[in-house]
């Protein structure tokens, strides 16, 4: 099993993006394809994102000393940028934000921006061939399947593993990476990981968090949590279904 450097480490999903109302509204009418103009990488947050963001921030500010992150790494992409630089900012703390393209959202190729309905009608031959594949393993034309993430979080945890033991790593990022991190760091198979997948939603703004146990190896301590969202006034967002930009049902 992975060994992991910190003392904490608290993965956090990105507060709601306009991506995540495009994909709702697209849904909702049955569309082939989102709305919304912008790369997958520079899709920002929306307002009740924003405030969930903010919402982080003032946990962050109620933490004791000893609890209060150390480090900050973050995806890339705007949406889980703006909600490390947000709530950092709300929190009154000074950390630097560290963006690793590792952390970035898993790569839906030619799919990114299509809908499931969307995806059936123009590439029936890649929706049935995922049918077969699976979801785990299915890598779409020019995107990656979760084994390419997993991979990523495998190298990301290795460098993280050479950092100060004694570090407080708050890292904030996507659904499915967060997913794969419990994959790597639970030592999860397949059907292990797919069925956590479908069975516990993960909100916007949510936290999970391990600490490091005995012998280094990491302890879950909560997963997909909504708990500090709310307890500082914001409700968290969920899809009804696992959705993203575009991802085959």
């Amino acid at each position: 099993m992975q060994r992991l450097g910190p003392a904490r480490l608290v993965l956090v999903r990105h507060g709601e993006s306009i991506g995540n109302l495009a994909d709702r509204a697209a849904r909702g009418a049955g569309a082939a394809r989102l709305e919304l103009d912008a790369r997958d990488a520079d899709v920002p947050l929306s307002d009740t994102g924003v405030n969930q963001a903010r919402a982080l921030g003032r946990h962050l500010a109620d933490l004791p000393e000893t609890a209060v992150p150390t480090a900050v790494a973050s995806s890339p992409y705007r949406r889980s940028a703006d909600t490390a630089r947000t709530a950092m900012e709300t929190a009154g703390l000074r950390l630097p934000v560290h963006h690793d393209e590792r952390l970035r959202e898993r790569e839906l190729g030619v799919f990114d921006g299509l809908t499931g309905t969307g995806i059936r009608a123009e590439y029936p031959a890649e929706a049935a061939r995922r049918e077969h594949v699976g979801k785990f393993y299915y890598r779409p034309p020019g995107g990656e399947s979760w084994c390419d993430v997993a991979l990523r979080v495998r190298s990301f945890l290795r460098d993280v593993g050479a950092r100060p033991a004694t570090d407080r790593l708050w890292i904030f990022t996507h659904q499915a990476v967060i997913t794969c991190f419990r994959y790597v760091l639970d030592g999860m198979d397949e059907e292990a990981v797919l069925a956590l997948d479908a069975r516990v939603p993960m909100p916007n703004g949510s936290t999970t968090t391990y600490h490091r146990g005995p012998g280094g190896v990491p302890a879950l301590v909560d997963y997909a949590s909504a708990a500090a969202v709310r307890a500082e006034g914001e409700e968290p967002t969920q899809e009804r279904e696992h959705a993203g930009r575009g991802p085959v049902p």
